[in-house]
C-alpha cells in the first residue's frame, strides 16, 4: 500500500537553512520556532495530502469520514447533537449543517428534533454511514500506522506527548489577546 500514496521525499529546503537564511536577512529576529513549525507544517501537509489520496480512491470525502467518525466513536446509539459535532470536529454550525445535509442526502445519518422542547437537532449514523466508517477507518488508520512506522513504539509515545503538550500551550496563547505581530 505504501507504494500507491508515495509521499513527496525529503524536503528540497531544510527548516535548518530556512532559519539560517533569516539569520543573516534579518539578525535578531527570532528563529527558534522554525525548526519546529517548518516540518509540522509540512508533515500537516503530507498527511492530509496522503490522506485525501486514499479516501479519494474509497469514494469518500474527508468532511464526511470526520462527520462519520465522531458519530462512530460517540458510541451506540451513534448520535449527537449538531452542537456537539461541530464543538468535536471544529468547525462552524453552518459547516456542520451543510456536511449533516449531504450526508444524509447519501443515506449515512439521519436528523431529528430532540424532541426535549428545544430546538436542538440530533443526528444519528445509519446502517450504511456505520458500514462505511467501519470499512474506510480500518484502511485510514492502517495507513497512518504505515506513515510513522520508522518511530519506534517509545518514540512514538514520547512524541505524541510532546505534540499534545505543545498543542495545550499553543491553544492556551491562541485564546490570549495578540501581542500584535
Amino acid at each position: 500500500m505504501t507504494d500507491t500514496y508515495p509521499l513527496d521525499g525529503p524536503s528540497p529546503y531544510p527548516a535548518a537553512e530556512i532559519a539560517r537564511a533569516w539569520q543573516r536577512e534579518r539578525p535578531g529576529t527570532p528563529t527558534d520556532s522554525i525548526e519546529i513549525v517548518t516540518p509540522l507544517w509540512r508533515l500537516a501537509k503530507l498527511f492530509a495530502d496522503d490522506r485525501r489520496r486514499l479516501l479519494a480512491d474509497l469514494g469518500v470525502d474527508p468532511a464526511t469520514l470526520d462527520l462519520l467518525s465522531v458519530l462512530r466513536r460517540a458510541g451506540a446509539p451513534y448520535e449527537l447533537s449538531t452542537r456537539e459535532l461541530s464543538r468535536r470536529t471544529l468547525v462552524t454550525a453552518g459547516a456542520i449543517s451543510q456536511r449533516v445535509a449531504r450526508a444524509e442526502e447519501s443515506g449515512l445519518v439521519t436528523r431529528r428534533t430532540a424532541g426535549d422542547g428545544t430546538r436542538a437537532v440530533v443526528v444519528t449514523l445509519t446502517a450504511a454511514g456505520h458500514e462505511l466508517i467501519e470499512r474506510t477507518v480500518d484502511q485510514v488508520l492502517t495507513r497512518e500506522s504505515e506513515l510513522v512506522a520508522s518511530l519506534s513504539p517509545t518514540g512514538r509515545t514520547q512524541l505524541a506527548a510532546q505534540l499534545q503538550e505543545l498543542l495545550d500551550e499553543v491553544a492556551e496563547q491562541a485564546r490570549k489577546p495578540s501581542s500584535g505581530v
